[in-house]
């Protein structure tokens, strides 16, 4: 398990400095890039976590003080939640995968947001590297949502949670038809 947080680390660390060199190269030339565009127009609709809340999250899944009365991956991604500051109403994987008011839908995921596929869940750490926290058959680990096991399973969609509630409109007007 302690190589397992030393990993968790360093991918925070990882993301933390690829945000920080993002903003950096955005603000390049005066002007932004169209995702940072999207990304305000996406804010309006309704307010989602930000990277540095996503850090938050990812904090919360290192701390090895949660105890969870079941040990699934919905469990325990509703609890590194709880943790960060950020609550909802417990659901399934099953019912994350189709959609929740309390998260809404993305197509590019940033750390913290939630990783989903028809019964299982996880946190993303680095979409860079498409890696991600759950629980595993071994325990509580990370691995790359890409890997041959995880693309078998089918689709994988992402979804970040909503700041103060909205409700599922919202969360349809953020990806196209391909994304469905």
């Amino acid at each position: 398990m302690r190589s397992c947080a030393k990993r968790l680390m360093l991918a925070l660390v990882v993301c933390r400095i690829a945000s920080l060199l993002s903003s950096a190269q955005q603000e390049i030339g005066g002007y932004k890039n169209l995702n940072a565009i999207a990304a305000r127009e996406n804010a309006r609709q309704a307010p989602t976590l930000s990277p540095d809340d996503g850090l938050l999250i990812i904090a919360a899944a290192l701390d090895s003080r949660i105890h969870l009365t079941k040990s699934d991956c919905s469990h325990l991604v509703h609890a590194i939640y709880v943790r960060a500051g950020f609550p909802y109403s417990y659901v399934r994987s099953s019912d994350l995968y189709v959609g929740t008011d309390e998260f809404q839908r993305v197509t590019r995921p940033q750390p913290g947001d939630v990783v989903v596929w028809r019964g299982h869940v996880g946190i993303v750490v680095n979409p860079a590297q498409h890696i991600f926290f759950s629980a595993m058959r071994a325990g509580a680990g990370i691995d790359d949502y890409d890997a041959p096991y995880w693309t078998r399973r089918g689709q994988v969609r992402f979804y970040r949670y909503i700041k103060q509630g909205g409700t599922k409109s919202q969360n349809r007007l953020l990806f196209t038809d391909q994304d469905k």
